[in-house]
C-alpha cells in the first residue's frame, strides 16, 4: 500500500464530517424551539418525538465520534507509512475504514430514525387537516 490510499479518503471524511456537523445543528436548532410548543396538540406531538430526538443524539454523536477517529487514524496510517512502518500502516488504515464504515452505518440508522419522526409531523398534518374539513362542512 503507497502513501497515497490513505489519502485519498481525506475529502471523502471531510465532507461527512462536515454534513454530520450540520445534521447536528439540524437537531439542537430543533431542540431549542421545543420550547415555543403552546398547544395540547403540540405537546403531544412533541411527546411522541422526545424518544426518537434523544435517540438521533446518540447516534450524531456516535458517528462524529467515529468519524474523527477514522480520520485520525487515517492521518496516522499515512504517517506510519511516511517513516517505512509498513505494518502499523495497514493496520492503522483498515481501523480507519472499519470506524468509517461503522460511521456510515450511524448515519444510516438516524436517518431512519429521522424519516419516521418526519411521518409523525405528517400525521399530524393530516389529522389537522381532516379536523379541519370535518368542522367546516
Amino acid at each position: 500500500m503507497s502513501l497515497t490510499t490513505p489519502a485519498l479518503l481525506f475529502p471523502a471524511i471531510s465532507l461527512l464530517l462536515l454534513a454530520y456537523t450540520n445534521r447536528f445543528l439540524v437537531l439542537a436548532q430543533l431542540i431549542r424551539q421545543l420550547k415555543q410548543m403552546e398547544t395540547e396538540r403540540e405537546y403531544q406531538v412533541l411527546a411522541r418525538q422526545i424518544g426518537g430526538l434523544r435517540k438521533r443524539i446518540t447516534l450524531t454523536k456516535r458517528m462524529q465520534a467515529c468519524g474523527v477517529l477514522s480520520f485520525l487514524l487515517c492521518t496516522i496510517s499515512m504517517f506510519a507509512l511516511f517513516m517505512g512502518a509498513h505494518t502499523l500502516g495497514v493496520i492503522c488504515f483498515g481501523i480507519s475504514l472499519v470506524l468509517l464504515s461503522l460511521s456510515l452505518l450511524y448515519s444510516l440508522y438516524e436517518i431512519i430514525i429521522s424519516t419516521n419522526a418526519i411521518n409523525v409531523e405528517l400525521e399530524d398534518f393530516e389529522a389537522r387537516h381532516r379536523t379541519t374539513t370535518t368542522s367546516n362542512t
